[in-house]
C-alpha cells in the first residue's frame, strides 16, 4: 500500500514545483490516474494531507490565472479530496471534517459543472456523511438545548447545499425521483433557510428548462410548478414578478407543446398568471398562439387581443401578432386588429410594414387585384411625398419580384412585366444602380419570350448603363444575338463572358459573382446555341468553359460536347479547316488529360468518376475514325498520315488517358500498341531530312515511349501466353535504330543481351545489320556480327533459302570487301574467302540460287584476283581468278557471255605464274 501511495506523492511534488502549462496537464493526468486506482484504505501520513491541501490551493491559484481549465481543476479537486479522505482518522477533529465537507461538495459540484456528474454523486456522499459526523461531534459537545439548535443550524445551510447538488446531478443523470426527493428536502428547510428561496426557485427553473430542451414536458411542468410555488413561499426573498412571470411562460409553453388540448386549462391558467405578474409581449403572443390552437371563436381571440392592445407594445411586435392571426386564418379578427395598428402608428415612419403586410397576406392567398391596387397606393404616395423608409422599400422590391418571378415560371410574362414595372417606378430616370440594371435583364427575358425584341433590347441597353461590366448583362446580349442569328454580335458576347468569368475566378477579394455562376452561364450559353443551331457559338462558349470551370464534371461534359461537334465539321470541311478542327480536338484532348491529372479535393472526383471520364477520352480517340472509316480509336491517328507528328500525337494522348483506367488486359494491349506506334513515328521523322538537333529530339522521345513501353508490357506479359507476340522484337529494334543514331554508350551492352538470345530469327539479325549501317549511324563491327549471326541461321536450316542467303552473304561480302579498296589484309581475304566458300557449297547444294547474285560473286572474286594480278601477286591472283572460275560454271545463260573472256584472261595468269615459278627455280 505505501509503494502505491509513494508516486502519487512524487507526482504530486513534482506538479506543485512545474510552470510549463504542457507539463502541468501531463502531470494532472498523470496523478488523476494514480489516484484513482488507490484504495479506500485510510491511514496516509501526516505529510500526504498537507501536500493534499496544497495541491487544492494551488488548484484555486492556477484556475484564476487560467493555467489550468475548468477540467483539470476538477481532476485535481478529486486528488486532494481523496487523499485527504484517505488520511482521515478515527475520531478526527471538526476543522478536519468542515474541511472535508467543504472539499468534497467542490468536487461533486466540479464534476456537475464540467458535464461529468456520475462522477459528483461519491463526493457529495462523502459530504453527506461528513456532516452528519460533524452533528454527532458538536451535539457530544453540546451543554444543552440551546446548544444542539445552534449546531443544527450550522450545518443545515451544509446539507442544504448538499442536497441541491444532488439533485442537480440526479437530473442531468435522469434520475427525476431521486431529485424530487432531494428538493423536497431542500424544500422543507426553507422555513429555517428562507434565504435560500431564491436560490432553489431558480434551480428548479433550471431543472424545468433543462428538461423542457430534452422534451420531457411532464417533468419540465413538475419544476416549473415547483420553482413557481417556492417562489411565492416567502415574498421577502423572492425571486421577483418578472421571475415569476418568466417561469409560468415557459410553463404554459410546456402544456402546449405537450398536449394543447388536453393542458389547455393549464397553459390558458399559466399564462394568464404569468401576464398578471407580469405584462410582457410574450405573455400576449403565447395566449393568443394557445388560443389559436385550441379553436378558440373570434370573440374569445378578439377579447385576448383586445387585453394588450391598452398597454403600450413595439410596431415589430404588433406586426408578428398580426401575422399569427392571419396565417391561421382569422382574416377578419387579423384585419381589424391591423387597421387599429395603422391608427395607433399612424405618425410612425415604419407605417409602410403594415401595407406591406397587407400586400403579403393577399398575394399569399391570390388575390393580386387587391394587392396591386394597395401596391399603386405606395407608389402614388411615393411621389407624393409619403416614401417608405429605405429598408421597407427594399422588401417591397423583395415582393414584387418574387412575385413577378413566379410569373416568369408559370410563363405568364406579360403578367411578371407587370410586377417588374410596378418596381421600376421607385427608381428615379437616370439612376445607376445594380439591381436596377438586373430589373431590367428580368424584363428583357420577358420581352424575349414574348418575341418583342425591341423591347428587349431597349431593357438590355439600360441594363448596360446601370452595370456593363456584369456577366448577366451580356449575357442577355448574347440571347438577343443568338436570336436574332448575329453570330458575330453572339460570340463577342461569349469571348466578353469568358474574360468575367476569368476576372471573377481571379478576384479573391471580393469576387463580382459566385465563382460557379460564370461557368453555369457559359453552360447556358452554349445549350441556348445548340438549340438554335449554332455551332460555332456553341464551341466557343463550351471552350471558355472548359478552360475556366472549376466544376470538374462541368469541365468533362463540355469538353466531351466540343469533341463531338468538331467530329462532325471535319466530315464535310476541306483540309486546311478539317487540320485546324482536328489540332483543336487535340487541344480539347489533351485539357482533358490535363484535368483527369490534376489533383481534386472533392470526394465527388472519386476514382471510379475519373475513370469513367478517361475510358470517354479514350473512346472518343479510338472511334473517332468512325467519322471517315468506321475504324478503331487509335485508327484516328493513322488517318493523318501527311502528318505523322498528329499521328502520334494522338497515340501519346491516348496512352495517357488510358493511364486513370483500371490496368486490365485490353487497357494494356492498347497502351503497348499506342507508345510502339508512337516510338515507331519519332523514327520515322527521325531518317527524314532534319537538322541534328530536331532528329536528336525525335530519337530521344522515341526512346521515352519505348522505356513506358517496357514497363506496360512487363505487366501485360503476365496475363497470358505471347509467345507469338513481335514486340519483344519491335522493342529491341526500335531501341537499337535510337541508340545508334544517338551514339548511345548503353548500346553495347544492349547487343550484348542480343547476342546471347537464343530463339533469335535471322530476320531480326538482318535489320539490326541494316540500321548499324543506316546514317548517322556507323556500327560495321555490328553489322558483320549481326549479318554473321544471320548467315550461321540460314546454313543451320533443314532447306535453306537460297535467296534469303544469297542476299545476307552478298552484304557481308560487301561489308568486309568494300569496293575500290586496294590495301586488304590476308586475313581479311581469307575471311572472304570463306563466305565464297560458303556460298559455293550452297549452289552446288540447292536449286535456286540466283543466277544474277552467282554472276556478282563470280565478279568480284574474278575483279580480286585481277586486282592481286596487278599488284604481283601472281599467286593469290591465280587463286581467286581460280574461284571465280569455278563460279562460272554454275552460270546458267549467261555463262557463254563471259566465258570466252575470263578463260583467255585466266590462261594469261597462268601462264605469268608458270614463268614467275621458273624464273625462281632458275635463280636457285
Amino acid at each position: 500500500m505505501a509503494a502505491r501511495r509513494a508516486a502519487p506523492e512524487g507526482l504530486l511534488r513534482e506538479l506543485l514545483r512545474e510552470e510549463a502549462p504542457g507539463r502541468i496537464a501531463a502531470l494532472t493526468e498523470e496523478l488523476f490516474r494514480a489516484v484513482g486506482s488507490l484504495g479506500g484504505e485510510a491511514g496516509a501520513e501526516p505529510e500526504v494531507e498537507e501536500g493534499a491541501i496544497s495541491l487544492w490551493n494551488w488548484a484555486v491559484t492556477k484556475h484564476m490565472g487560467s493555467v489550468i481549465n475548468d477540467e483539470q481543476r476538477a481532476k485535481l479537486r478529486f486528488v486532494a479530496c481523496r487523499l485527504v479522505c484517505l488520511c482521515e482518522g478515527s475520531d478526527p477533529l471538526e476543522g478536519t471534517i468542515r474541511r472535508q465537507i467543504l472539499m468534497s461538495m467542490k468536487t461533486g459540484k466540479g464534476w456537475i459543472d464540467i458535464g461529468k456528474a456520475d462522477l459528483a454523486d461519491e463526493f457529495l456522499e462523502i459530504a453527506l456523511n461528513s456532516i452528519e459526523k460533524l452533528y454527532t461531534k458538536l451535539r457530544k459537545g453540546s451543554d444543552g438545548e440551546a446548544d444542539i439548535h445552534v449546531h443544527k443550524a450550522d450545518v443545515e445551510k451544509d446539507l442544504f447545499k448538499v442536497l441541491s447538488y444532488q439533485a442537480e446531478s440526479a437530473v442531468a443523470q435522469g434520475h427525476f425521483q431521486k431529485a424530487v426527493m432531494c428538493v423536497q428536502r431542500c424544500k422543507d428547510m426553507l422555513m429555517k433557510l428562507p434565504k435560500e428561496t431564491c436560490y432553489l426557485s431558480i434551480l428548479c427553473y433550471n431543472f424545468g428548462v433543462e428538461t423542457y430542451e430534452r422534451k420531457k414536458y411532464e417533468q419540465s411542468s413538475f419544476w416549473l410548478s415547483q420553482s413557481y410555488d417556492i417562489g411565492k413561499m416567502d415574498m421577502k426573498y423572492s425571486v421577483g414578478k418578472e421571475m415569476r412571470a418568466k417561469v409560468l411562460r415557459l410553463l404554459a409553453t410546456a402544456y402546449f407543446e405537450w398536449d394543447c388540448k388536453q393542458y389547455l386549462d393549464k397553459a390558458l391558467k399559466a399564462i394568464s398568471l404569468a401576464n398578471e405578474e407580469n405584462l410582457h409581449p410574450a405573455g400576449f403572443f403565447l395566449k393568443v398562439k394557445i388560443l389559436l390552437k385550441n379553436g378558440a371563436s373570434d370573440e374569445e381571440i378578439n377579447s385576448a387581443v383586445a387585453e394588450f392592445m391598452h398597454h403600450e407594445l413595439s410596431l415589430d411586435f404588433c406586426l408578428n401578432a398580426a401575422k399569427l392571426l392571419l396565417e391561421n386564418g382569422r382574416e377578419s379578427v387579423g384585419f381589424d386588429f391591423l387597421n387599429s395598428v395603422a391608427g395607433r402608428f399612424e405618425s410612425s415612419p415604419d407605417l409602410g410594414k403594415i401595407t406591406l403586410l397587407y400586400i403579403e397576406f393577399l398575394l399569399q392567398n391570390k388575390r393580386e387585384l387587391l394587392a396591386k391596387q394597395k401596391v399603386e397606393e405606395i407608389i402614388i404616395g411615393h411621389y407624393t411625398g409619403k416614401q417608405l423608409l429605405s429598408e421597407t422599400l427594399n422588401q417591397l422590391h423583395i415582393i414584387l419580384w418574387d412575385t413577378a418571378a413566379k410569373h416568369y415560371e408559370a410563363k405568364n410574362y406579360s403578367e411578371a412585366l407587370h410586377w417588374y414595372n410596378y418596381s421600376v417606378s421607385f427608381y428615379t430616370p437616370g439612376q445607376i444602380d445594380q439591381n436596377l440594371a438586373k430589373l431590367q435583364r428580368n424584363m428583357a427575358s420577358c420581352y424575349l419570350n414574348l418575341k418583342e425584341v425591341e423591347k428587349a433590347k431597349e431593357a438590355v441597353k439600360e441594363a448596360e448603363r446601370c452595370d456593363p461590366n456584369s456577366i448577366f448583362t451580356q449575357f442577355s446580349v448574347y440571347k438577343i444575338a443568338v436570336m436574332e442569328d448575329d453570330t458575330d454580335k453572339a460570340v463577342e458576347a461569349v469571348i466578353e463572358m469568358g474574360k468575367l468569368a476569368e476576372k471573377s475566378s481571379q478576384c479573391e477579394d471580393k469576387p463580382t459573382v459566385d465563382e460557379n455562376t460564370g461557368s453555369n452561364l457559359l453552360s447556358l450559353a452554349a445549350q441556348i446555341a445548340l438549340e438554335n443551331e449554332q455551332q460555332v457559338v456553341a464551341i466557343k462558349a463550351l471552350e471558355y468553359l472548359s478552360e475556366h470551370s472549376r466544376d470538374c464534371r462541368q469541365v468533362f461534359a463540355a469538353l466531351k460536347c466540343l469533341v463531338r461537334l468538331v467530329l462532325s465539321k471535319v466530315v464535310v470541311e476541306n483540309e486546311e479547316k478539317r487540320n485546324k478542327d482536328i489540332k483543336s480536338m487535340l487541344t480539347y484532348l489533351t485539357l482533358a488529360h490535363r484535368k483527369l491529372a490534376e489533383p481534386f479535393t472533392e470526394e465527388n472526383l472519386a476514382r471510379d468518376i475519373r475513370t469513367f471520364e478517361a475510358h470517354w477520352f479514350r473512346k472518343v480517340d479510338f472511334y473517332s475514325s468512325l467519322h471517315f472509316m468506321s475504324l478503331l480509336a487509335w485508327n484516328l491517328a493513322v488517318q493523318f498520315k501527311d502528318c505523322p507528328e498528329k499521328m502520334r500525337d494522338f497515340f501519346v494522348l491516348s496512352f495517357k488517358l488510358s493511364q486513370f483506367c483500371p490496368s486490365d488486359k485490353a487497357v494494356l494491349i492498347a497502351q503497348k500498341t499506342c507508345l510502339l506506334m508512337a516510338a515507331a513515328i519519332d523514327l520515322e521523322l527521325g531518317r527524314q531530312q532534319v537538322t541534328s538537333s530536331e532528329q536528336m529530339e525525335f530519337l530521344t522521345q522515341a526512346l521515352q515511349h519505348l522505356q513506358a513501353c517496357k514497363e506496360v508490357w512487363k505487366v501485360l506479359k503476365l496475363t497470358g501466353d505471347f509467345a507469338k507476340d513481335p514486340t519483344d522484337t519491335l522493342l529491341l529494334l526500335y531501341e537499337f535504330e535510337a541508340k545508334s543514331k544517338l551514339n548511345d554508350p548503353t548500346l553495347n551492352s544492349l547487343m550484348e543481351s542480343v547476342w546471347e538470345q537464343p530463339q533469335i530469327e535471322v530476320k531480326t539479325l538482318e535489320i539490326i545489320a541494316s540500321l548499324a549501317m543506316e546514317p548517322p549511324a556507323w556500327y560495321p563491327v555490328l553489322c558483320k556480327k549481326a549479318l554473321q549471326g544471320a548467315l550461321n541461321l540460314h546454313r543451320k536450316q533443314t532447306a535453306i533459302d537460297a535467296v534469303k542467303f544469297s542476299k545476307c552473304l552478298h552484304s557481308l561480302i560487301n561489308l568486309s570487301l568494300p569496293t575500290g579498296v586496294t590495301d586488304l589484309d590476308a586475313c581479311v581475304l581469307q575471311e572472304v574467302w570463306g563466305y565464297f566458300e560458303d556460298a559455293l557449297t550452297v549452289i552446288s547444294s540447292t536449286d535456286g540460287y540466283p543466277e544474277m547474285e552467282i554472276l556478282w560473286l563470280m565478279t568480284r572474286a574474278w575483279n580480286t584476283g585481277i586486282f592481286q594480278y596487278s599488284i604481283g601477286k601472281y599467286m593469290e591472283a591465280e587463286q581467286w581468278c581460280g574461284l571465280g572460275m569455278r563460279f562460272l560454271n554454275h552460270l546458267g545463260s549467261l555463262k557463254k557471255t563471259y566465258e570466252g573472256h575470263m578463260v583467255g584472261l585466266y590462261s594469261e595468269v597462268l601462264d605469268k605464274l608458270d614463268r614467275v615459278k621458273g624464273f625462281i627455280s632458275n635463280e636457285e
